[in-house]
């Protein structure tokens, strides 16, 4: 696709972020080995430096991950994508790329609930400290900031109870203290909600849900500019909370319907 057209979502949804072998496939390949080769030991040296673009190892990079991670940056309107084995694995590795121990997380209250368990308890153990609040009252996020707040996290709608937030109020708070503003968008998807647009600085999806939209298998993904996706993929590298190439096979058709 021609990077400087602005294309419909429809069209995005189906040919953004495929790229076809010498086979001429019509569809997206699936690549389920676990490496790849390399020419020379120089080529092998300078993929693993990062020197030179290319496919090393599954866990790190995959030819079919990395057409669901185009697609739906595209789709995002965001500049890269980092997808991971489950929703939580996104919101994990979100986390730990972007906070250190003895790092502030204001949080809704009204998150699903293994988030609120890792949110709440998991992360805490590390030495992250955290805020929950309301998700619709923007002045409880104002009184929750300290001088150590990194990030804000919501989901909205948020999952089960579908409450609402203002994203652009609370992307002008965490931004006048320095913070990001990290959305769950798994239920609206970008289909419905873009919140990079809004104002957001990342996105998390549990591709789990609405991307796949059929309940046939688990991942999620990390979305923002290249600069905070940098710290989140690292962390993914070396972690291994890494999509399959198959999970990304069928998340690919999701995006498709």
């Amino acid at each position: 696709m021609t990077s400087n057209k602005t294309y419909h979502p429809e069209t995005l949804s189906v040919r953004a972020g495929t790229e076809t072998t010498e086979f001429g496939e019509n569809s997206e390949a699936l690549f389920l080995n676990s490496s790849f080769k390399f020419k020379s030991a120089a080529q092998a040296a300078a993929r693993f430096s990062g020197a030179e673009p290319g496919n090393i190892y599954s866990r790190f990079t995959n030819p079919t991950v990395s057409m669901f991670q185009n697609k739906l940056a595209a789709l995002e309107g965001a500049e890269q994508c980092v997808a991971t084995s489950s929703g939580m694995s996104a919101i994990l590795a979100c986390v730990m790329g972007l906070c250190n121990a003895g790092d502030h997380v204001v949080a809704s209250r009204s998150v699903f609930g293994t988030s609120v368990q890792l949110f709440g308890n998991i992360l805490k153990r590390w030495g992250l400290d955290v805020t929950f609040v309301s998700l619709t009252n923007p002045s409880e996020w104002q009184a929750a900031i300290t001088p150590k707040t990194k990030l804000f996290f919501v989901e909205t709608p948020s999952n089960p109870l579908t409450e609402v937030c203002d994203i652009r109020a609370l992307s002008d708070i965490a931004h006048q203290a320095n913070a990001y503003l990290v959305v769950d968008n798994c239920f609206c998807t970008p289909a419905i909600q873009k919140p990079l647009d809004l104002g957001a600085d990342i996105i998390i999806h549990s591709a789990t849900k609405y991307i796949d939209g059929q309940g046939r298998c688990l991942g999620g993904a990390v979305l923002g500019n290249k600069a905070l996706m940098e710290p989140v993929y690292g962390f993914l590298r070396t972690a291994g909370v890494t999509m399959s190439a198959f999970n990304a096979w069928v998340f690919l058709k999701g995006l498709e319907t």
